[in-house]
């Protein structure tokens, strides 16, 4: 049984949510479709598939944050090693996803500790419930042109002010770079300020 074809795919930033889907179907539609549309967000969780198209927004958004974060890092000598949108799956704990941006301070282990969401659009599955059973340290919500912060403490995520990975890191000041129309000047202007 095919649960979904290729025009069935969401145009961007349109969400399709499937229901009791198995993690056998879950990780072949992850096989199938995401090496094709590097664009496509799923999101599984306990039977539910969220699946979304990322507008060019969307993408600008992530990337001039990865930018911006990286030059911060580069400046200051942090090791800041990322995955990228890579997709991250626990079938004991029937949870997946790609953050849109993810870092691990220092070496690359098997989860990252920072996750980034680019948040344009609201509703859907509870992306924190996901990052909890994957065990994703601290989650970054980019929304309203600003950052929203979580860190994961015994199994629960606490909203928090900065960044304890980064405690230095002025999120204010960072996001005063997110809308230049050029990427490039705005991590020049960044590294000025910095």
């Amino acid at each position: 049984m095919q649960l979904l074809e290729k025009t069935d795919l969401p145009k961007p930033e349109e969400k399709i949510t499937l229901y009791n889907v198995t993690w056998e179907q879950y990780d072949t539609l992850v096989s199938v479709f995401m090496d094709q549309f590097p664009g496509l967000r799923m999101t599984f969780l306990e039977g539910t598939l969220e699946i979304m198209g990322t507008s060019s927004e969307h993408e600008r958004l992530k990337t001039i944050i990865a930018r911006l974060l990286e030059m911060y890092a580069v400046e200051k000598r942090i090791a800041l090693n990322g995955y990228g949108s890579t997709t991250f799956r626990k079938e004991a704990k029937q949870r997946g996803l790609e953050p849109d941006e993810c870092y691990c301070l220092g070496e690359l282990r098997e989860v990252p500790d920072i996750a980034i969401e680019i948040a344009i659009t609201s509703g859907g599955i509870d992306k924190l419930s996901v990052y909890q059973g994957l065990g994703i340290t601290e989650v970054w919500f980019w929304q309203n042109n600003r950052f929203v912060l979580y860190h994961l403490r015994q199994e629960e995520y606490e909203k928090i002010d900065y960044s304890e990975f980064l405690p230095d890191l002025d999120l204010v000041l960072l996001s005063q770079f997110v809308n230049y129309d050029n990427q490039t000047e705005a991590v020049i202007a960044y590294r000025d300020a910095l």
